[in-house]
């Protein structure tokens, strides 16, 4: 089963001493600040990938979030291979950007709904059990993903919504607070001013390209060319819906990914999108591999393009391309779709696909380039063109 051996060489280089300790109710670790890879730092494994450079322990991410990233590293890196800690690397790392508010998009205060008001979305999944705990339209609790594993650990459910996830939250010993800022209320104000635009209404009356409701329904069907122009015009894409989805992956290839966002702006009060949907904002198999996605949530659940990816992993393709099979899926279908996958066999090889935009951002650390254990890298994005001459999946 690929099982990894490791020898470390080298310990871990401290170049602080101290300490944090990084903290949720009823469950806490600690990791050493400044705790860095170095070259002095060597691994031997036999998870490489064919090229032959060591590729685990390893963590990957959507978008350029390197401070979410850089953490997790670090956490990963407190047992030697990372055994043991791809479920806290996933978590506090995606705890940093909801603190970071990354881009307004993730964590409180931002992307208000119709009301006004900034919900959470957020889920972590074991690749080894298979278990996933997530939360959907959490209100008044900052620490998302947290409550997301507190559901995985503490109920024998997938996912909790709403004001009943809150009130399990507070009883978890959350603590509830407004999720709302003068930014995001800024931003509300601004949106209703300019007659409620853009929003996410369909075939109702009054006119919701030129109106604020409260809508009702409308007997005409819109048209598919209406549906995808509507979409245009909104434009979801980089600093509108940037969902953090990050993978860790230790020596042992045991696998965590999972996913935090505030969702889409402007969005109708309850709209839940595929950040905390299981193989649609993210997937992992100890198998195979994990997937993660981020963009056009209402389209890309439709789909669920994580678990295509790591479906086609287990049947043989690349990660690059498997990345590409569930983008290729929903671009065959939503010409206007933005969005992105990234997706990683169990030996630490990763790709990513995009459409929609010009090309995508994310974040990744291994053994492979000591000197640089967080850096950024892109990939260029399919084109309607190559959409069209495409053979269909």
């Amino acid at each position: 089963m690929y099982k990894a051996q490791f020898v470390w060489l080298v310990g871990l280089v401290l170049t602080s001493g101290s300490a944090t300790e990084y903290t949720t109710p009823k469950i806490s670790f600690t990791t050493m600040v400044g705790l860095t890879t170095t070259p002095a730092m060597r691994l031997t494994t036999t998870n490489k990938a064919s090229s032959g450079g060591v590729l685990l322990p390893m963590v990957i991410n959507t978008w350029n979030f390197t401070d979410a990233n850089f953490l997790a590293w670090r956490i990963l890196n407190v047992t030697q291979g990372g055994l043991r800690q791809t479920r806290n690397a996933v978590v506090e790392g995606c705890t940093k950007c909801e603190q970071q508010q990354c881009d307004r998009t993730v964590g409180y205060g931002g992307s208000p709904d119709e009301l006004g008001e900034t919900t959470l979305d957020a889920m972590i999944m074991d690749g080894s059990s298979m278990d996933v705990g997530a939360v959907a339209g959490l209100r008044s609790i900052k620490d998302a993903i947290r409550v997301a594993r507190h559901v995985l650990e503490h109920t024998k459910h997938t996912m909790l919504v709403g004001d009943a996830a809150s009130q399990f939250a507070q009883a978890m010993g959350f603590r509830s607070e407004s999720l709302v800022t003068a930014e995001s209320k800024g931003m509300w104000q601004d949106w209703a001013a300019g007659n409620c635009q853009p929003n996410f209404w369909r075939n109702v009356h009054p006119d919701p390209s030129i109106s604020c409701g409260p809508y009702n329904p409308k007997a005409t069907p819109l048209t598919r060319w209406k549906e995808d122009r509507a979409r245009a015009e909104y434009s979801i894409g980089h600093h509108n819906h940037d969902t953090i989805g990050m993978i860790a992956i230790d020596v042992d290839s045991n696998i965590h990914a999972g996913t935090s966002s505030n969702g889409a702006s402007h969005k109708i009060p309850g709209r839940v999108g595929d950040s905390p949907i299981p193989g649609a904002g993210a997937y992992a198999d100890n198998e195979v591999g994990a997937a993660v996605a981020t963009g056009d949530g209402d389209v890309m659940m439709r789909f669920l393009p994580t678990l295509l990816a790591v479906e086609a992993m287990r049947a043989g393709k690349k990660p690059t391309e498997a990345a590409e099979v569930g983008i290729r899926r929903i671009a065959k279908h939503y010409k206007d779709f933005s969005g992105a996958v990234i997706a990683v066999d169990r030996l630490g090889q990763y790709g990513a696909a995009c459409y929609g935009m010009t090309e995508f951002p994310f974040v990744v650390s291994n053994p492979s380039k000591t000197d640089i254990p967080s850096r950024q890298e892109t990939v260029k994005c399919i084109t309607d063109k190559e959409i069209v001459n495409m053979v269909l999946l």
